[in-house]
């Protein structure tokens, strides 16, 4: 989101007047706007602050602490290796290693490329398939190094079709 364009500050403006009656709007309001664009930067976060009096130091601290939303733009893909107990016991870091060894990014970062992102997650639920990862909501449980590239070369593949 570059410059924010007219269009947008009326979109973000739209959406916070969207939930002007709810007690506590700020999560939805920042949900409908990290579906919207992907990302959640502080310009956006200060027209937020405008429209709802809500300070930017309270946004920008429901932005940081929820891994769902991002100050950065996401990749196409983005990939999320569980680390949580179970998945790390199962061999979890060596995955997460793989994937920073064929993408060249370390977790929360973004492939030059623009298609994928890495995120280490803390738990995402599927202990009994560990070590589990995810990709655009996709589980691939019981996740092997040897995986690895080949997941990656077909979304890359499906990434050339679309």
């Amino acid at each position: 989101m570059a410059k924010l364009n007219v269009q947008a500050v009326q979109k973000i403006k739209d959406i916070c007047e969207r939930y002007k009656d709810e007690k506590t709007p700020l999560m939805m309001i920042l949900h409908d706007i990290q579906h919207e664009y992907g990302y959640i930067p502080l310009e956006v976060q200060e027209i937020v602050s405008q429209e709802t009096g809500i300070t930017v130091a309270e946004i920008y601290g429901v932005v940081t602490f929820y891994s769902f939303f991002s100050l950065k733009p996401k990749g196409k893909y983005v990939i999320g290796c569980c680390l949580g107990t179970a998945c790390y016991v199962k061999g979890a870091q060596q995955v997460i290693d793989k994937f920073q060894e064929i993408l060249h990014i370390a977790p929360g970062e973004t492939s030059e490329d623009g298609l994928f992102t890495l995120d280490a997650l803390r738990c995402i639920g599927a202990c009994g398939i560990a070590p589990a990862v995810s990709i655009n909501g996709t589980v691939y449980p019981k996740m092997e190094v040897s995986q690895v590239p080949k997941i990656i070369e077909q979304y890359r593949k499906d990434a050339e079709v679309a």
